[in-house]
């Protein structure tokens, strides 16, 4: 197996998996089992109005990216999948985790403030 850029990434995102695994379950056993809003649904580093409303979304979707990242290792270590199934359940889980907790924290803050709240008919 010779070295080049296709066997580089595939580390990295191998070994990327891991530290995403540990941070996703982290928040999810800060949020659900100790109650920390601190980082539920952040926007532009500030929590919602309400953290405790959104905090069990954000629970569960931590906790199911953080179990998704685990099973992606033991898919690699254990069960030797091949790459491309591996690396298409990883790459998934990262974008929808990505793309979920941008919805969420843009639903959780509701409307815009600012400039264009205060220009309702301009």
């Amino acid at each position: 197996m010779a070295f080049d850029f296709s066997v580089a990434l595939t580390w990295i995102l191998f070994l990327a998996v891991f530290p995403l695994g540990f941070f996703w379950l982290r928040r999810a056993w800060r949020i659900l089992f100790r109650g920390d809003f601190s980082e539920v649904a952040l926007r532009r580093g500030e929590p919602p109005a309400d953290p405790a409303r959104w905090a069990p979304w954000a629970g569960v979707l931590n906790l199911t990216a953080g179990g998704m990242a685990l099973v992606v290792v033991l898919m690699v270590l254990v069960w030797q999948v091949q790459y491309s199934t591996w690396s298409a359940v990883a790459g998934s889980t990262i974008w929808c985790k990505l793309m979920l907790d941008f919805a969420l924290a843009r639903q959780a803050h509701g409307k815009p403030r600012g400039k264009a709240a205060a220009k309702p008919g301009a």
